[in-house]
């Protein structure tokens, strides 16, 4: 009698320590988590990035940002247009938290593809002024550039200059050096002249531009400034970090380049020079939003912010960051007063109306 009621001991044993594992693993299916497990610890450590924009301070920030937060920043670098179709292509199953990437007209494809999310900081509404930020609060400004004008101290009398429409006049035939329409800095200097002024009046700029440009298109920003050095052309049309690049690098040669121009703010009098920023965005999918979050709001602090403007010679968009010398020694100006989310809605008209005047 004894043998059977163990037996039966045994048996009731066995079946509550297999209910207790089928409860486990039902805990597992339903997305029931560990919090005690290894790997959430890591996944909740952590923050994934793809950026087209490659230089070491952005390094050293991250690293910043892993000190203080205890937060790892995984990048992936790339040029933006690839990126952006590899984050499309992955869909729910990318690791991307965060994209960043040049111009507010890129963010705009971003999010017109669907592949950021909105989301809510105090911190960034307050570091980042309202027209640096998208107006869904889907991307962020985190530095700013002005595309300017640049001009061979030889040859050009600076009291010549005012704003982007005289580069248009019969002056300065043969003498305008610019890069290609195909450039998403020209297309949001459009869009921007679209908002401002109508399409009728950018697409006679356009052609202005058309008919005075030294040379077909070629190359990118630093590339107009060593054609103007190299005699090819007297003005170019380049945003500001680039003049700093050159005047800043440890090759004499391009400090040379650099030298050779002087830098001139266009339409002070009028609508302001053209601004526009590289940016970050939550993407859609990420899996660490909180992170996220977090990591972008340590770059628009005044530290970060600092750090950007003196190692690259870019504005910072909060404005309580101290600006480089370089910039400094350019002097203040008047910006556009638009909300750079318009570039974006105006990319296209301002490739349209580029192929209709034959900006190649």
């Amino acid at each position: 009698m004894n043998k059977i009621k163990w037996m039966i001991f045994a048996i009731l044993a066995t079946a509550l320590f297999v209910l207790a594992g089928c409860t486990e693993d039902n805990k597992a299916d339903n997305g029931e988590k560990d919090t005690n497990t290894d790997s959430n610890e890591e996944t909740a450590k952590v923050v994934n990035l793809y950026t087209s924009r490659h230089y070491d301070v952005d390094a050293d920030l991250y690293e910043k940002f892993k000190e203080e937060t205890g937060i790892e920043v995984n990048v992936v670098e790339g040029k933006g247009d690839e990126l952006m179709e590899r984050l499309d292509r992955e869909g729910e199953a990318t690791e991307a938290d965060v994209f960043i990437t040049a111009d507010a007209g890129n963010l705009a494809r971003l999010k017109e593809k669907g592949l950021t999310q909105a989301i809510e900081s105090d911190v960034l509404s307050a570091n980042i002024p309202e027209k640096l930020r998208d107006v869904d609060n889907e991307w962020f400004g985190l530095t700013k550039r002005a595309r300017i004008i640049v001009y061979s101290k030889d040859r050009v009398d600076p009291e010549n200059l005012s704003t982007y429409d005289t580069l248009t006049e019969s002056e300065w035939q043969d003498r305008v050096l610019i890069r290609s329409s195909e450039n998403i800095y020209n297309q949001s200097l459009m869009a921007s002249f679209i908002e401002l002024s109508g399409e009728e009046v950018a697409k006679e700029w356009a052609t202005g531009i058309v008919n005075n440009m030294a040379r077909d298109p070629q190359g990118g920003d630093t590339d107009q400034m060593k054609a103007i050095a190299a005699g090819e052309g007297d003005v170019a049309i380049v945003n500001t970090y680039y003049v700093g690049r050159l005047l800043n690098s440890e090759n004499p040669e391009e400090v040379s380049v650099g030298e050779q121009l002087g830098v001139f703010f266009p339409n002070q009098d009028t609508t302001g020079t053209h601004i526009n920023i590289s940016g970050a965005a939550v993407t859609k999918h990420a899996k660490n939003v909180e992170n996220a979050i977090k990591f972008i709001e340590f770059l628009s602090n005044v530290e970060a912010q600092e750090v950007f403007a003196e190692a690259n010679n870019e504005y910072p968009v909060n404005e309580s960051a101290k600006i480089s010398e370089t910039l400094q020694s350019w002097g203040e100006f008047k910006e556009q007063d638009i909300n750079l989310t318009i570039l974006g809605e105006n990319n296209a008209k301002a490739i349209q109306l580029f192929n209709e005047v034959g900006w190649k």
